[in-house]
C-alpha cells in the first residue's frame, strides 16, 4: 500500500480494531503466545496488534506474512509438479503452537481475484495440496481447541473490485470506513457495543436450541433444499467459549448463528446468492444438487474448473459441515456492499459451508470424540469453505421429526 493510500485509514480508528482484536476477537490471556497471518499489505494493523498484545501481556507474537506477488510468481514460473505441494513443514509448526495453546489471528485482505488468469488446473491442485497439509492447524481450529479471530484490512486491488468507479484513494477510503463500521469500531465504545451484539446472538441460539429442528428447508427463487441437523446439534454465535476457557469472536465481523448439518441427510437443489471468493478465484453462479448429504450435481456461471477440483478433494467436500442463518437486515447487508470477501459477505446472507464440521456446534462437544461426532451426522473433510444461499427472497421453515413445519424466516428476516 503506497503512503497515499496509507494515509487513507484512519490511525485512531485502526488503532481501535487492533484493541476490538486483541480483547474482544482473541479475549487474550497473559503469558499466551500469539501466531498471526497477514499479507504484507496489512502490515500497518498487524503491527497495532502486536502492540497491543503485547500490553495484554502476550507471551511471544509470531507473524507470517504472505505477498500477492510472490504468490503469482509461484503460478507464472514454478514447475509443474509444485502444485501437488503444500508447506506441511510450516502447518505442523502451527499446528504444534497451538497444541501448546497459542492463539491464532488471521488478517485477510487478499485481492479477489488474484488468479484470475491463471491456470484453474495448477489453482485446484495447489487448493487441495494446501487443504490437505493444513489438516493438523484446521483440526485445531473446529475443533475449537484455542481461542482464535479473523478480521480484513483494506487491500486496494481488494478496494477497486467492489468501488470500480472510483479512484484507488477513494475506494481504499470507502472499504475502510466499511470495515470499520461492520466491526463497530467506529462507535464510541467498541468493546460495550460487541457485548451488547454477542448478547443479541446468544438470545436467538437459545430460542433456535430450544426448538429442537430435526431440519431446516430453504425456499426461493433456484432453491429448494432440506438441511438435515445433527443428531445433538447447538446453534452458537457470537462470543464463544473455547476448550482452552477463553471466551473470544472468531469472525470480525459476525451476525451469523450456526449449527452443525447431518452429513446424511441433505436432499435438493439450491443456487448461491453472491459470489464466492476463494484463495484468489471468483466463484459465481453456483448452482448445487444433493441427494442423501452428497452432492451429485454441481456447476457455476464462473470458477467452475476450480469449484469442481474443491468438490474432489476428498470425500467430505460434497457434504455440509456448516449451516448458518443471517437475517437480509443485517448490518452488512444494509450496507448494499457486495465485499467479494466470504467474512463480509457470509455476514449478510444465509450461508452453508462444504466440508468440516465445528465440534463446538454440539451439545458437549468438546467431550465428545471424533468418532462420536461422525456417528452424530458432523461431516470430516480437508476443507471448510463458506458460500452464501440466503436472499430478500428466501424462507426459511424449521421441521421436527414428524415433517411438522415452524416459520423461522420470510424474505429473508426472522420471524
Amino acid at each position: 500500500m503506497s503512503a497515499s493510500n496509507k494515509a487513507l485509514v484512519d490511525p485512531e480508528k485502526l488503532d481501535r480494531l487492533a484493541q476490538v482484536a486483541v480483547s474482544v476477537g482473541l479475549g487474550l490471556q497473559e503469558g499466551q503466545d500469539l501466531v498471526m497471518t497477514a499479507p504484507i499489505v496489512a502490515a500497518p494493523l498487524a503491527r497495532r496488534i502486536a502492540e497491543h498484545a503485547y500490553k495484554a501481556g502476550a507471551g511471544i507474537v509470531t507473524t507470517l506474512f504472505s505477498d500477492e506477488e510472490l504468490t503469482l510468481a509461484r503460478y507464472r514460473y514454478a514447475p509443474d509438479f509444485s502444485f501437488d505441494r503444500a508447506t506441511g513443514w510450516l502447518y505442523d509448526g502451527i499446528a504444534k503452537a497451538f497444541s501448546e495453546n497459542a492463539a491464532r489471528l488471521a488478517i485477510y485482505a487478499e485481492d479477489p481475484m488474484l488468479l484470475a488468469n491463471e491456470d484453474p488446473d495448477k489453482v485446484g491442485r495447489a487448493n487441495k495440496a494446501n487443504s490437505i497439509a493444513y489438516t493438523p492447524v484446521r483440526e485445531k481450529i473446529t475443533g475449537f481447541d484455542i481461542n482464535w479471530t479473523i478480521l480484513s484490512y483494506p487491500n486496494p486491488t481488494w478496494a477497486k473490485k467492489i468501488f470500480p468507479n472510483d479512484d484507488e484513494d477513494t475506494a481504499v477510503k470507502k472499504l475502510a470506513d466499511a470495515i470499520f463500521a461492520a466491526t463497530r469500531v467506529d462507535q464510541a465504545d467498541p468493546v460495550a457495543a460487541w457485548k451488547t451484539h454477542n448478547a443479541n446472538l446468544h438470545r436467538k441460539t437459545a430460542q433456535l436450541n430450544g426448538q429442537r429442528f430435526h431440519a431446516l428447508h430453504f425456499t426461493g427463487p433456484g432453491t429448494d433444499l432440506t438441511v438435515g441437523l445433527a443428531d445433538g446439534h447447538e446453534w452458537k454465535g457470537g462470543a464463544s467459549l473455547a476448550k482452552n476457557g477463553t471466551t473470544c469472536n472468531p469472525n470480525l465481523p459476525s451476525e451469523e448463528v450456526f449449527t452443525t448439518p447431518h452429513a446424511m441427510r441433505v436432499d435438493g437443489y439450491v443456487r448461491s446468492t453472491k459470489p464466492l471468493s476463494h484463495q484468489g478465484t471468483l466463484i459465481d453462479g453456483i448452482e448445487m444438487r444433493f441427494k442423501a448429504g452428497k452432492i451429485i450435481e454441481a456447476r457455476a456461471t464462473r470458477g467452475e474448473q476450480v469449484l469442481l477440483k474443491v468438490l474432489d478433494t476428498d470425500e467430505g467436500s460434497r457434504r455440509l459441515g456448516e449451516v448458518a442463518l443471517v437475517p437480509h437486515s443485517s448490518p452488512i447487508s444494509k450496507s448494499g456492499l457486495l465485499f467479494y470477501n466470504t467474512l463480509y459477505d457470509e455476514n449478510a446472507a444465509c450461508h452453508i459451508a462444504l466440508g468440516q464440521c465445528y465440534s463446538d456446534c454440539f451439545i458437549d462437544g468438546a467431550k465428545l470424540t471424533v468418532e462420536e461426532i461422525t456417528a452424530r451426522g458432523g461431516n470430516r473433510s480437508f476443507i471448510h469453505i463458506d458460500w452464501m444461499i440466503g436472499s430478500g427472497e428466501i424462507d426459511v421453515d424449521g421441521l421436527d421429526a414428524s415433517g411438522n413445519r415452524t416459520a423461522v424466516m420470510r424474505k429473508g428476516e426472522w420471524v
